[in-house]
């Protein structure tokens, strides 16, 4: 699809899409679809970090017509883009061995394949989906005595897959810039049951206390002790950005594909997302796929 590229968002520190202030016992979680309560980053997140970043060189009319107009003009017309959420793709999990997993499923990996059929050439076949206690591995960095792995408190056998090795190049050659990282993939992708991956979407997230000081005593305040919940750093998500003909107030109507090829630019470059950015968090590297097939 000519008008459409596939994005990818690698947390190179903890990342917080927050939802605003929770119910449960986590005062600050992050976002997490309804149905499926898997996280996900905004696409009005996106948006918002791309328009304001200086590294996509482009005319400042065909920026506007791309993103949209600024607040004060909103009623000028639309933005021709059109941001998805950056949906979870990969979870770093605590491993026995190797330090920690690339872990996703079958079901995160079909959606992936579906949103990229379109965009990006060969994407992979679907994974089978494996017992419940067992994990398709890329390579053998997780083993621990035998085929044992260890993710959290999950004790799984492991099984080398070939198509499991296929999806490690694939999203390696897409997401990731340099061949180490690449590389770490290669031996840490780690494909469990879509029931296991729901138990460690609610234990294998980052939950951090915060307390506010009183300035003279170095005290914390009173009432002032929450608990905010991040995605932890390596966390790999994927989302789309279409350019879709938009008119303006004139009914001159346009697909601007000049801010499209532009946001390759991208690749590469550190960005910001999310909240709480004056404490580290949400320092992301961001690639652009797709545009030719």
């Amino acid at each position: 699809m000519a008008n459409a590229r596939l994005y990818f968002v690698h947390a190179l520190s903890p990342l917080h899409p927050g939802t605003g202030q929770g119910t449960g016992v986590i005062d600050l979680p992050i976002a997490r679809e309804k149905a499926t309560g898997i996280p996900y980053l905004p696409g009005s997140s996106v948006k918002g970090t791309l328009r304001d970043s200086d590294v996509i060189a482009i005319d400042k009319e065909v920026k506007k017509r791309f993103f949209g107009p600024d607040t004060n003009g909103a009623d000028e017309h639309a933005g021709a883009a059109q941001f998805a959420d950056a949906r979870l793709l990969l979870l770093p999990v605590r491993s026995l061995r190797g330090t920690f997993a690339y872990v996703t499923s079958p079901y995160l990996l079909r959606r992936m394949s579906r949103d990229a059929a379109d965009v990006v050439a060969g994407t992979p076949a679907v994974i089978p989906v494996p017992a419940r206690r067992q994990a398709l591995l890329s390579g053998d960095a997780l083993h621990y005595q035998g085929r044992q792995v260890v993710l959290e408190d999950l004790d799984l056998d492991g099984v080398s897959h070939d198509e499991v090795i296929v999806w490690a190049t694939w999203i390696g050659k897409h997401a990731f810039a340099e061949q180490p990282e690449r590389d770490l993939l290669n031996g840490r992708l780690c494909v469990v049951h879509d029931d296991v991956l729901s138990f460690l979407l609610t234990t294998a997230t980052e939950v951090v206390a915060r307390v506010r000081l009183q300035p003279n005593q170095k005290t914390v305040a009173e009432g002032a002790l929450w608990y905010e919940e991040s995605l932890p750093a390596e966390t790999l998500l994927a989302g789309l950005i279409f350019a879709q003909t938009t008119k303006d107030r004139n009914g001159v109507s346009y697909t601007d594909t000049e801010a499209l090829t532009a946001l390759a630019n991208v690749s590469g470059h550190t960005l910001q997302f999310g909240g709480k950015a004056t404490v580290g968090r949400g320092l992301c590297r961001v690639q652009i796929a797709g545009g030719a097939k």
